[in-house]
């Protein structure tokens, strides 16, 4: 890992920590929320689910925010809009700390589903449009991780402070995440890819958006495939606390806990994957991570104690995040050079909007019989890493393809 980073240069290691920092970041404040889906539905007096209706809005709206931002970065480059992306997601969070509704709530959370649409694109495209291809897989994995990082510092942020603080509490601490544009304004060049190629000329929206309606088929496989990979994240991941507060009645020190565990298991999964990538191919590696993930099912969903739990969690989110490790470079490898900073990010986003409405349904069916989670769980993954596999393997490989703006 250390040999990966000595080869980068410092303006690429800067360009490379904003867009993992502001990714991390978003996943921070999207899984606060995720965390506090009990205690916010305890407070209005109300189900999980209705509360849950909230992740549907986050994932429903980020396809606004990826065509918005990724067509601003497209126009004024990434650095600027990633700094307005990192300012608009914490605002938004501060802000649902003071809701005083149901309803208010659930409307901030459709604002923060747009303004996190757009971080993951704009700050891939600056990250990999920077970076040698050399290594591309393995710093792929890492960046894709930054949502396991992210997620891995609510558990512990949930883990530790939130008998102390509540979920209101949480809300604000997550904000912090703002201080991100300090550095980004003060250590970030902007992507020489899109200085190259686009600062003599300044699209318009209109040329943008013919470029991406030029690529439709293109855009459409990676919708699909993008439905593919984000049900297999969210279906395994935004109820897992839920399943193991209500099914198993742990408390949230031993929930935050187990999400540890499980995170780390992705982390190392995704840069493992995404580092194999650079051996046997994209559509290889997702492929494999894919399958494996079939035998982690009954350790992950049916285990009765802690222990098995966590140990289930670790081994099925090693094979989750490191199917999604490789899509960053995946996915830019695959997009045309006139598009990438919004067509990557805009159809990773409608593959969250195809995929939106999980939580709820999920949830809707295991309180239908009785808070039983697992068998919700285990079913969703059988059949999303069979459709996953067929879809990867139906696509193009466009390995260490070089990437210029056009």
């Amino acid at each position: 890992m250390i040999g990966y980073f000595r080869m980068l240069t410092r303006p690429q290691l800067h360009a490379y920590l904003a867009a993992l920092g502001g990714w991390s970041l978003d996943a921070l404040d999207f899984f606060v929320f995720v965390f506090s889906l009990s205690a916010i539905s305890a407070e209005f007096h109300t189900t999980v689910k209705a509360v849950a209706e909230g992740v549907f809005l986050t994932l429903a709206f980020r396809p606004l925010g990826a065509l918005v931002f990724g067509w601003l970065a497209e126009k004024y480059g990434r650095r600027p809009i990633l700094m307005l992306n990192v300012v608009s997601y914490s605002a938004v969070q501060l802000a649902t700390a003071f809701a005083p509704s149901l309803t208010v709530l659930l409307a901030l959370r459709a604002l923060f589903g747009f303004a996190m649409g757009g971080e993951w694109g704009v700050g891939a495209a600056l990250a990999l449009e920077t970076l040698p291809a050399r290594g591309r897989g393995f710093f792929s994995g890492l960046l894709q991780e930054g949502y396991v990082l992210g997620y891995l510092l609510a558990s512990v942020v949930f883990a530790v402070l939130f008998v102390h603080v509540g979920w209101r509490g949480m809300f604000i601490i997550s904000s912090v995440s703002a201080l991100l544009v300090v550095y980004i304004r003060f250590g970030v060049q902007e992507s020489p890819a899109w200085v190259a190629g686009q600062a003599p000329h300044r699209a318009s929206a209109a040329e943008i958006w013919g470029a991406v309606t030029n690529y439709l088929p293109t855009l459409l496989y990676l919708v699909v495939l993008m439905a593919c990979f984000n049900a297999f994240s969210h279906g395994s991941q935004d109820l897992y606390p839920t399943f193991l507060q209500k099914q198993h009645g742990f408390a949230p020190s031993v929930t935050g806990s187990i999400a540890v565990i499980m995170n780390i298991g992705a982390l190392l999964g995704g840069i493992c994957f995404g580092a194999l990538s650079e051996r046997i191919g994209r559509k290889r590696a997702i492929v494999l991570a894919a399958a494996l993930s079939l035998p982690m099912i009954p350790l992950w969903a049916y285990s009765q104690t802690a222990v098995t739990l966590a140990l289930g969690g670790f081994l099925m989110q090693f094979m989750v995040q490191g199917a999604w490790g490789v899509v960053p470079a995946h996915l830019n490898e695959l997009a045309p050079p006139s598009v990438r900073a919004i067509l990557p990010g805009f159809a990773y986003q409608l593959g969250n909007l195809a995929m939106s409405k999980m939580a709820p349904l999920q949830t809707g069916i295991a309180e239908a019989h009785g808070n039983d989670y697992a068998d919700v769980l285990s079913v969703t993954i059988a059949v999303v890493a069979v459709a996953l596999i067929l879809v990867t393997w139906s696509g193009r490989e466009a390995h260490a393809a070089e990437l210029k703006v056009a």
